[in-house]
């Protein structure tokens, strides 16, 4: 366990600087942004062509050092834990570091979340060769510094741990559950030297009551019907890229042109959307701005992925789902008050929900909602409308997002090792 305490600490520490500076540059392009949006022309042409080129930047890093640190980061951390995959070389750790600064503080609508997970599986191999770990060790220390990533990146110790034993893993054995949960402890000591306790905030709620069951499962359909064609948007932007003869580059430059032309408009609705999802979660959009909000960051969470540059999935899901839960519950208040809890309330289990259906992974969906607000009256709401969504993703047939970037992921490699040993 000693090494689970001291990849812990170290991923802590890592993640920690990571959280930091994207907050540092995310309140820094809400003033560019602002800045570009009320002076003239060239201002605005300027700001689009400083994140086309950040976003270039983090493409061409890692088409050129480091494919393994492509997109989230997770399928990869998924296929090496389970022995699909060998570990990555240590230079996945830098290039997702500064990568995922440059795109995710450029805008793009990724998450911190997949980066801090690579980046502390990579550490945790790291630390396995000074530790003289056999492999088998290492690949428990590996799922150990991947939860001790998500740990620090969201401020939530046991999600991180339940996130790589429910879905990375997708077993829970004494020796990895000990070692996630000690690294994810260690991790989030640290990271509570420099964050705040609770990572969201939300509207005071009232004590659920049964009538307002109804109003719970419509919000698990429609978001559960919404995360199926949230997979369908990742995938098939992934597909078009895959088959694009137009360099990385120059696609990445063109999705940060198109992110900075949204932001001088809404600075707030761009990059990986926490502060949003703390105003959705207060209820502090009329119906037609929730709208809007869920339709763009819709399509921006695709577009932005499509970059292939450094950047998770959990940070926009969350945002997604908020919105939805919160879209239901304004049309539902309009309509069948008695049902229907109040808005801010189905925002909240939107949010498990969507993650629940997009990833299959409930039980990290609830606790990582309960963890990240330190609201805890919503539970059994929370996990009936996770029931819910997860039950129409299964049965439209829709395959686990992770799931479907892993199979990507192996394919991938596959070509490029392919590809230098023919050099």
């Amino acid at each position: 366990m000693g090494a689970a305490v001291v990849i812990g600490a170290v991923t802590g520490c890592v993640s920690v600087s990571f959280l930091l500076l994207l907050r540092f540059l995310g309140e820094r392009r809400v003033l560019v942004m602002q800045w570009a949006h009320e002076g003239t022309w060239v201002q605005g042409i300027l700001v689009v062509l400083i994140v086309a080129v950040m976003a270039a930047l983090a493409a061409a890093m890692v088409k050129h050092l480091s494919p393994e640190a492509e997109g989230s980061g997770i399928p990869r951390v998924e296929a090496i834990a389970t022995h699909h995959m060998e570990p990555g070389p240590a230079r996945i750790l830098p290039i997702k570091y500064l990568g995922g600064l440059l795109s995710i503080g450029a805008g793009l609508a990724l998450g911190r979340e997949g980066p801090s997970v690579q980046m502390g599986a990579t550490i945790a191999g790291i630390g396995s060769k000074v530790f003289r770990r056999p492999p088998e060790e290492m690949r428990t220390l590996i799922a150990a510094g991947a939860a001790a990533g998500l740990a620090t990146a969201f401020n939530a110790p046991i999600a991180g741990a339940i996130f790589v034993l429910e879905e990375l893993l997708k077993r829970f054995d004494t020796k990895t559950t000990m070692a996630t949960l000690t690294a994810s402890a260690s991790a989030f000591a640290v990271a509570q030297l420099f964050v705040d306790s609770n990572e969201l905030s939300v509207a005071p709620l009232r004590q659920p009551r049964l009538e307002d069951a109804a109003g719970y499962v419509v919000v698990g359909i429609v978001v559960g019907l919404l995360a199926v064609a949230y997979n369908s948007a990742i995938m098939g932007a992934l597909r078009f890229v895959d088959r694009s003869r137009v360099p990385v580059e120059l696609r990445a430059a063109f999705i940060g042109g198109v992110v900075a032309l949204v932001g001088m408009q809404a600075p707030h609705l761009i990059g990986g959307g926490e502060p949003l999802t703390s105003r959705i979660l207060h209820d502090d959009f009329l119906l037609s701005a929730i709208v809007i909000i869920l339709v763009l960051r819709f399509a921006l969470g695709a577009l932005s992925y499509a970059a292939l540059t450094p950047g998770g999935l959990f940070a926009p899901m969350l945002v997604v789902g908020a919105s939805a839960g919160l879209m239901v519950g304004k049309v539902g208040n309009l309509l069948l008050p008695v049902i229907f809890a109040e808005p801010a309330a189905l925002a909240l289990a939107g949010m498990a929900a969507f993650f629940a259906a997009s990833v299959r992974a409930p039980v990290t969906g609830i606790i990582l909602a309960t963890e990240m607000t330190g609201s805890v009256i919503l539970l059994p709401p929370m996990l009936g409308a996770s029931a819910v969504a997860v039950m129409v993703a299964i049965l439209w047939r829709c395959e686990p997002i992770y799931d479907q970037l892993a199979r990507r992921s192996a394919q991938a490699s596959n070509e490029y090792h392919q590809k230098r040993s023919m050099r």
